[in-house]
């Protein structure tokens, strides 16, 4: 099939969300400006750069972790591991004004070393970041639209040792969540290795399947 997204799919429910999976999920935890905690999941959101290293994650509209990182200028991606589904699905939830997701979620928070905002103690990776840039989305006839990207420079790195295996992280061990499409998730539980034709060596097409 083919559509154009401006009249529509025609099917029961949209795959935009499907095709573009698995996504990493962003656990972003900021202050707020009269220093409360708030923790929420985003979908879209990903590395974007690697020298300095910068995250970027969307908000489709203008909610508190967005407002929070804007004003505040610090926001820290946690990494969500299988093991942190529940408590991140609860972070998700629209609670009241001055409420904790920390709280709300059973999750203890630990202090960053660089930025104010507190990560998440049991993730098995934090990255504490600092805002660069940014914007407000608009669509190809210049609308404006509700959705707002924030793009931050990882100013410092928090690993927990036991994912630590020979000198590299074990993604495998973290088992980070992804968002799929619909109600669907994934989590990373197994991986290949493939060099590329620039890596040199004893390089060989489809050795990265054995």
């Amino acid at each position: 099939m083919f559509y154009e997204p401006r009249l529509g799919h025609g099917l029961p429910y949209d795959p935009f969300k499907a095709i573009i999976a698995p996504r990493p999920i962003g656990w972003i935890s900021t202050l707020d400006r009269e220093g409360r905690a708030n923790l929420a999941p985003y979908s879209f959101f990903n590395a974007v750069h690697s020298r300095p290293p910068m995250l970027a994650f969307t908000s489709e509209t203008m909610k508190n972790s967005a407002g929070n990182a804007i004003a505040t200028g610090e926001f820290v991606f946690n990494l969500c591991s299988r093991a942190l589904f529940d408590a991140m699905n609860v972070s998700s939830d629209t609670l009241p004004a001055g409420a904790s997701e920390f709280e709300a979620a059973g999750l203890e928070a630990a202090p960053s070393q660089v930025v104010a905002a507190p990560r998440v103690a049991a993730s098995p990776a934090s990255m504490e970041c600092k805002v660069v840039a940014s914007m407000q989305l608009r669509d190809l006839e210049g609308t404006m639209l509700s959705g707002w990207l924030i793009i931050g420079q990882v100013v410092g790195v928090h690993i927990d040792d036991a994912f630590l295996r020979d000198g590299r992280f074990d993604t495998v061990a973290a088992q980070p969540l992804a968002r799929c499409g619909y109600r669907d998730y994934a989590a990373v539980t197994d991986l290949f290795e493939a060099l590329r034709p620039t890596d040199g060596g004893d390089y060989r097409p489809g050795q990265g399947d054995k």
